[in-house]
């Protein structure tokens, strides 16, 4: 599987990467899952210690413990479980990101992790105080690199003038083109590589379309317009390829993105992504219908 470079950073991710907060708490399944990725190529593991109260990054640690050295685990911080597990606080303190870091490098059976990121964020947060500890736990060989988890522009924008933030992972998606209109730009001109979830928008953007749609749509798409759009897309873009192809690649046909993060549940899952990461690429002209059909024209005529 082709890698790519994730910012300015010396690491080199798959172009399809795992997104592990869905492989579930049964160690032998989630095993098995994580396996397959290995099997079809994949380096990259993201988790976070939200997840599964701390159980996920338990099985990706124990799981990729033999080929640690191969592979790049990121994880997140900043969401505290409150004492109960009743819900969690959000927490961007220098204070409890050097305290949880440990915990996450416990759990996950290795002395240094890859790339740790900040699990959202707020333009209120104590910024300098969040990106010192980030630097200190760089400057100590606790973490290799650090970024953020976020779709908010101003806080986006404040971390790359700030820190020296290798990446961000963001929601972006056919039907999600909102980081188009800035982000993604603003990423692109800094060097800041873009690790993107939720391709497939719920599953809207997979084979099953239609079957995947809840009465409330999606975003800022009724489900009357996912309707009319979904099997125009499937029409004009599609034929020929499996829609999950067309999703990923169109994340991938975007310059500042490194990697695309899918989740998965199922061995299966893993295998049809890698799949489609491995087909054959959009072209100017496909990615240009697409906008054309969705509303990421909208964003297109405000630039």
């Amino acid at each position: 599987m082709k890698k790519r470079r994730l910012g300015r950073s010396d690491l080199y991710v798959t172009e399809l990467g795992l997104g592990c907060m869905s492989i579930g708490t049964d160690e032998k399944a989630a095993q098995e899952i994580i396996e397959a990725a290995l099997e079809e190529g994949i380096n990259y593991f993201d988790t976070a210690d939200l997840y599964d109260f701390g159980v996920n990054e338990e099985i990706v640690g124990k799981t990729l413990k033999s080929v640690r050295e191969k592979v790049i685990i990121a994880t997140k911080v900043g969401n505290r479980w409150k004492p109960d597990h009743s819900g969690w606080t959000w927490d961007p303190s220098k204070v409890y990101i050097k305290e949880a870091v440990k915990n996450s490098l416990k759990r996950l059976g290795t002395d240094y992790i890859d790339l740790y990121q900040l699990h959202g964020g707020t333009i209120d947060d104590p910024i300098d105080e969040t990106i010192e500890a980030f630097e200190e736990l760089v400057s100590e060989g606790v973490i290799r690199y650090y970024g953020i988890s976020s779709i908010r522009p101003n806080v986006i924008r404040e971390y790359v003038e700030t820190s020296h933030i290798v990446s961000v992972m963001m929601q972006y998606s056919i039907l999600d083109c909102r980081p188009e209109e800035e982000a993604l730009p603003l990423l692109a001109e800094h060097g800041v590589g873009v690790v993107t979830r939720g391709p497939l928008a719920k599953g809207l953007l997979s084979d099953k379309l239609l079957n995947k749609a809840s009465g409330k749509g999606y975003l800022d798409y009724s489900l009357d317009e996912l309707s009319e759009v979904l099997p125009h897309l499937k029409e004009k873009v599609g034929a020929g390829r499996s829609f999950t192809e067309v999703a990923l690649q169109y994340n991938l046909a975007h310059p500042a993105v490194a990697s695309v993060v899918a989740g998965a549940s199922r061995v299966e899952q893993i295998r049809s992504n890698a799949a489609a990461v491995r087909s054959q690429p959009l072209t100017d002209e496909e990615v240009a219908v697409i906008k054309e059909l969705t509303k990421g024209s909208v964003y297109l005529e405000h630039r």
